[in-house]
């Protein structure tokens, strides 16, 4: 019986589009070009951010954050940076009785946009504010703490195979992997993949079966 349900959030929750046009808008390059880059660094299976140091060697990307931000043109999330199937999802998922807990790799700044957006969920939280990240496992053990049930009760939503499905799945949580943006699609048929998620679905309206069950 699934009684809590964790979703990531880039690619999961929010589309990543804007996130990547305004980093090339920042580094005066194409948006096609940065777009690209990403896509061979997820190919290759290394963090998302390499595609950035791909465009630019010598960048310091936590200097080149903090100079967006205080440039005004930081992180923004909007309604529109939602995929279409998260509010009803989320909506169902607690009228079912489930707890809906957001957690991902993501700045404090991302939190307080994502709280912002008044989503139908109990608890949205950030790497950043909990000062560890994905993979380790000091994340999913705090994810563990606030889910408010046991870790098989618990199932952890995320598209990324390295961050959100074999972290998740040692930790003990049941793990559903999204079909969704370029990690999702990827590695979607990856044997090992396929072997550690418990569920493998297309949408988020998928999981309201699994509410209760």
């Amino acid at each position: 019986m699934i009684e809590t349900f964790v979703f990531d959030v880039g690619e999961t929750i929010t589309r990543d589009d804007r996130y990547w046009a305004s980093w090339a808008d920042w580094l005066g390059i194409p948006r096609h070009t940065l777009s690209a880059l990403v896509g061979a660094v997820v190919a290759q299976g290394v963090d998302n951010a390499e595609a950035l140091r791909l465009a630019r060697p010598d960048i310091d990307v936590a200097a080149e954050y903090h100079a967006r931000e205080a440039a005004g043109r930081g992180e923004q999330l909007a309604e529109s940076d939602l995929y279409d199937d998260v509010r009803p999802a989320l909506t169902a998922l607690r009228q079912a009785g489930a707890r809906v807990v957001i957690a991902g790799n993501q700045t404090p700044r991302a939190g307080e946009l994502l709280r912002a957006l008044d989503l139908p969920a109990d608890l949205i939280v950030t790497s950043g504010e909990w000062g560890v990240a994905k993979p380790q496992p000091e994340f999913f053990q705090r994810v563990i703490d606030v889910a408010q049930a046991a870790p098989e009760a618990t199932l952890y939503v995320g598209d990324h195979p390295a961050n959100d499905v074999f972290p998740a799945k040692a930790a003990g949580l049941r793990v559903a992997h999204l079909r969704r943006g370029p990690w999702g699609y990827l590695w979607a048929d990856d044997p090992d993949v396929r072997e550690a998620a418990d569920w493998r679905i297309d949408s988020l309206a998928q999981l309201v079966a699994l509410a209760g069950d």
